[in-house]
């Protein structure tokens, strides 16, 4: 809702981002806080009170929301739609799995940690080299590793939930619910914005 607003209303845009698309300083600002934020609940959660927790969460969302709004001066608003909905076909699908497959998931964590931080290098190196072929390999790699981190993420929620909702602690299961959104949440993004780059139609 927020990258739709940013993207078709001009006065608000022009806040953010410049006539030729580069972001502003506000524009700078609205694309590193959500990493900031990522940050701060990773290691933090526990010194706030649920209510902040909630509150980053959803400001986390808001900024997301400035910073994903060129997708729709990028792409056709067809092909975002397409991709829209076999993104979450797809999430949908393999978070059901990772919820009641019997299979032992904890194994694929380390293995997708590891891939998401070569993801990373992989598309720091590729800011420098502007290469193409490289840029469908890691959007393909990139489409895989949020595939399996899923299912793992979805699994280990809810693990996490079942061992600790015996001791009866709202206030901890609140925030732990928030964490476990943000994981999801940050899976689908990633997800839906590689498999944009492969099959989306430019404008």
């Amino acid at each position: 809702i927020v990258g739709l607003w940013v993207a078709n209303t001009a006065s608000i845009r022009e806040i953010f981002f410049s006539a030729t698309g580069a972001p502003t300083v506000l524009g700078w600002i609205a694309i590193f806080a959500p990493l900031a934020i990522v940050f701060a609940l990773g290691f933090g959660v526990n010194r706030f009170s649920e209510r902040t927790a909630k509150t980053l969460f959803w400001s986390y969302a808001a900024l997301m929301g400035v910073s994903l709004s060129t997708v729709f001066l990028a792409y056709t608003g067809v092909s975002i739609a397409r991709t829209f909905f076999a993104a979450a076909s797809a999430f949908g699908g393999l978070s059901l799995w990772g919820y009641t497959t019997k299979k032992d998931l904890s194994a694929w964590g380390a293995f997708l940690i590891m891939g998401v931080v070569g993801l990373l290098v992989a598309l720091v190196v590729n800011m420098f080299l502007q290469s193409s072929t490289m840029d469908l390999i890691v959007s393909g790699l990139g489409v895989l590793i949020f595939a399996g981190l899923t299912a793992y993420d979805t699994q280990n929620i809810k693990n996490t939930y079942i061992e600790h909702a015996a001791h009866g602690d709202s206030e901890w299961l609140g925030k732990s619910a928030i964490m476990g959104a943000l994981r999801l949440y940050l899976d689908f993004i990633n997800m839906f914005m590689f498999l944009l780059q492969l099959f989306g139609n430019r404008e």
